[in-house]
């Protein structure tokens, strides 16, 4: 597989020097945040060229915002935003534009999920054959997203029949809600076009205190936190034959994130690189086997 990070880690930071780093550290691409590191979708191509020019590839960018929104005005704002971001993707030769579904909840399910299908499918005409459009399935800072559970995906994609239409998975999102990642990609393996590596650390203890609509998770870097991630990553290749992008998620308190010292974040990421690059190494070839 390979391995790239999303810059909204390094959103302090100037482009150009977030990809010379990262090539330097080991990864062969960046998921490069809008908001932070191209502002408005006609910088895309220079931001794109920036990354390139450091001997690494975009395996996306990610469009941060409610499509769903009640509010009309902030709707159609990040709509714009992500139509016009597909565009320069797509003219980019971006692999994919990642967004966020949200939820209107002055409308009924029904038709939040038909307003997003429609949306969706009207984008990803844009460009046929080229860049795909992909979900994460956060589910937002109300925890009421749609489209980012499994059953979720299935009343999505039973609207949606455009393959360029995808997900960004992310396991972390699951695990604190209580899904086993592996089952759903079993199932929506061929909707799954790119990884995020992000872990979550439960504590059970703090469920007395807290409940399970409060605080009793937190993301952790690969390795630090409930998922194995030598059996996931090698189920998702078996089950699926996904050997695309690993893009790391840096949302780990105890390595800096979101405003500690960048050498600090850096060397989060730098830990679970190597955790990931060894656990992608094939199971049944010790480390010092001779050919």
């Amino acid at each position: 597989m390979k391995f790239a990070f999303y810059t909204a880690v390094f959103g302090d930071l100037p482009l150009a020097e977030v990809a010379e780093w990262a090539k330097q550290a080991g990864f062969d691409g960046l998921e490069i945040d809008v908001a932070r590191h191209i502002h408005d979708p006609v910088n895309t191509a220079g931001a794109v060229e920036i990354v390139r020019s450091a001997g690494l590839e975009v395996c996306a960018l990610t469009v941060f915002g409610n499509l769903l929104d009640h509010n009309a005005g902030e709707r159609n704002r990040v709509r714009d935003l992500v139509r016009r971001g597909f565009t320069e993707a797509s003219e980019a030769e971006v692999p994919a534009l990642v967004v966020f579904p949200g939820r209107n909840e002055t409308i009924s399910e029904d038709e939040n999920y038909h307003d997003i299908a429609e949306l969706l499918e009207t984008v990803a005409a844009g460009n046929p054959a080229g860049t795909k459009i992909l979900i994460e399935n956060w589910p937002g800072r109300h925890k009421n997203y749609v489209a980012t559970t499994p059953q979720g995906w299935r009343k999505l994609f039973s609207l949606v029949k455009s393959s360029q239409v995808g997900l960004e998975f992310d396991p972390s999102h699951l695990l604190w809600q209580g899904i086993d990642p592996s089952p759903a990609v079993h199932e929506f393996g061929n909707r799954l076009f790119l990884l995020h590596a992000k872990d979550t650390k439960l504590f059970r203890e703090r469920v007395q205190d807290f409940g399970y609509c409060g605080n009793w998770w937190e993301y952790r870097l690969p390795g630090r936190g409930e998922m194995d991630w030598g059996l996931f990553l090698n189920y998702l290749n078996r089950e699926t034959g996904y050997n695309g992008f690993v893009s790391i998620e840096h949302e780990d308190a105890e390595f800096g994130w979101p405003s500690g010292p960048v050498q600090r974040r850096k060397e989060g990421l730098l830990t679970a690189l190597a955790t990931l690059r060894d656990l992608d190494r094939p199971r049944n070839t010790p480390k010092n086997a001779k050919k």
